[in-house]
């Protein structure tokens, strides 16, 4: 791990005179000027030119004037002008200004400051500008377009607390639910190759998948069940009753509006078994809410890590033999739960 010296221009005049003598003595230890410079994290120039003050006077005649260009000086941008691009970035998303990206990438940076104030600013500049203002790289976290934020508010202030407090009440344990298809050719990581040649990857000749729908807990618990083509209420109802016989709790589902869950014989069995079950609706076009979903990205990567299946066979024995792991593995689980959008349903002693 590289050692990062502080600027010396941050210094304080008592800091930077003892830098000059220790500067002085390594000169007259014998070391190099330029060793000095590297090791005190001064430009060589200054080394020079304390040595040469030295040597023509003694330590009286060395320079107490600070020299170099002040820090922040030379900058494209003025204090007021960096603090106005951070809250338009902070605040709205590129379209919204009529930047024509979808999220802030540094070539969007860079049109959104000759946007505001005609500055050409090259994109490695305007890179330390973002690092220097504390924003690093990530992957996005995915918002639907036509995500209702009021919807979104309600939820995590009023709805889902009022499900907490019921739950204590009722003494019943709050799952989430979600549904994912594995596909046997489709890796979602990245691979290394020679600069100009792409990397590739040996995929199944025929299309493979095969689905699975789950439903994990805040304090780690964890059920699913595998199937194969589209999921309807049937199979759903399928899912919900075998919750039934896993949990001895009564269970708070909370799911999508997917068709097969908000239908009419859905909501006519769950009226039957009000006693043992009940089912809340996320608010639309909002999956980051629902903490499965991350569950559902754990899966796909660990069911291709080594290498992808060769058949429908081998596709089910990586999907059982992972969700069976998970089984058992309630920490794991609750990690899920870690993740920024839904750690306001992560269990209270997390």
């Amino acid at each position: 791990m590289a050692v990062i010296l502080p600027d010396a221009r941050q210094l304080s005049d008592e800091a930077l005179e003892v830098l000059r003598l220790r500067a002085l003595k390594g000169c007259e230890l014998g070391f190099s000027q330029s060793d000095m410079a590297d090791i005190l994290g001064v430009a060589r120039e200054t080394v020079c030119r304390w040595w040469a003050a030295f040597v023509s006077g003694g330590v009286e005649a060395l320079p107490g004037e600070r020299t170099g260009r002040p820090e922040g000086s030379g900058r494209t941008l003025t204090d007021e002008q960096g603090e106005h691009i951070q809250q338009l970035i902070n605040e709205n998303n590129p379209a919204k200004l009529g930047i024509n990206a979808p999220l802030w990438s540094r070539q969007a940076v860079r049109d959104l400051i000759h946007k505001e104030y005609g500055i050409d600013m090259p994109v490695r500049t305007v890179g330390e500008y973002l690092k220097r203002w504390g924003y690093t790289s990530k992957k996005p976290c995915r918002h639907a377009n036509d995500q209702d934020p009021e919807e979104v508010r309600e939820w995590l202030e009023e709805t889902y607390p009022e499900i907490e407090k019921l739950a204590e009440k009722e003494d019943a344990v709050i799952l989430w639910c979600d549904e994912s298809g594995v596909e046997a050719d489709h890796c979602p990581c990245t691979g290394y190759a020679p600069e100009g040649q792409r990397a590739t990857i040996e995929v199944p000749h025929s299309h493979i998948r095969r689905n699975v729908i789950s439903a994990v807990g805040n304090h780690g618990e964890f059920h699913f069940m595998t199937y194969t083509g589209m999921l309807d209420a049937t199979l759903f109802l399928l899912f919900l009753e075998g919750l039934l016989t896993e949990t001895s709790k009564k269970i708070y589902l909370i799911t999508d509006r997917l068709r097969a869950h908000d239908c009419a014989a859905v909501w006519d069995w769950l009226e039957q078994h009000t006693d043992r079950i009940d089912m809340f609706l996320l608010p639309p076009h909002a999956p980051e809410l629902n903490p499965a979903e991350y569950h559902n990205n754990d899966l796909k990567g660990n069911v291709h890590r080594a290498a992808l299946p060769n058949n429908a066979d081998e596709l089910a024995d990586r999907i059982h033999a992972f969700l069976l792991k998970l089984s058992e593995l309630p920490a794991h689980v609750m990690s899920y739960f870690k993740h920024p959008c839904v750690q306001y349903a992560a269990a209270h002693n997390q």
